[in-house]
């Protein structure tokens, strides 16, 4: 899948969303690590991961070649700030129709509107995809973040106590959030 949209940022710089491709394999993971050393509300630690720039590049490759899954880069100055995607939950017949949803972003572009962006993209990106629900999980102490879904019209459907164990803080508690895309939610 492919998108692209330039956004003016609150601080009044450009910043180019966009599908990442496979020449910003060495890109998407060093903007990987870097967010993940940044914040512990993400699921994974830098050092967890075993991919290399030719896997991400490979990847990216997928997801711009994919009809219902997509990574968007949010670039500014030429440099990647944060990354947002969307991947289907399953292709069984009775999950086909919900999305996963992701999102980083360094900790020095917080408050500019980059995750709203992202959040809106992913969410655009997911209906053209044909998804009639979008979800997410984010620890409950996560405050921006989930006024950010909130605010996009995300509601909570659960919680797990346990969901994630922290090396900082013991088990962090997830919000479980889902967006309904298709406006039916009788519908089978």
């Amino acid at each position: 899948m492919e998108y692209r949209k330039t956004i003016r940022l609150k601080d009044g710089r450009e910043c180019c969303l966009r599908n990442g491709t496979e020449r910003d394999g060495a890109a998407l993971l060093e903007i990987f690590t870097r967010t993940h050393t940044e914040t512990d509300y993400l699921l994974s630690y830098p050092e967890e991961t075993e991919t290399t720039a030719e896997k991400e590049a490979e990847y990216l490759k997928g997801k711009t070649e994919s009809g219902n899954a997509i990574e968007i880069l949010a670039e500014v100055g030429g440099k990647i700030v944060g990354t947002a995607g969307i991947e289907a939950v399953g292709e069984k017949g009775k999950v086909r129709h919900r999305a996963d949803f992701g999102i980083s972003v360094l900790k020095v572009c917080w408050g500019l509107g980059i995750g709203r962006a992202l959040t809106e993209a992913c969410i655009e990106c997911a209906k053209r995809a044909g998804y009639a629900q979008l979800e997410l999980a984010a620890v409950s102490e996560n405050a921006r973040a989930l006024a950010l879904y909130r605010s996009a019209g995300f509601v909570e459907y659960g919680r797990n106590p346990r969901g994630f164990r922290s090396r900082l803080t013991g088990w962090q508690e997830l919000v479980l959030m889902r967006l309904e895309l298709d406006g039916d939610s009788q519908k089978g």
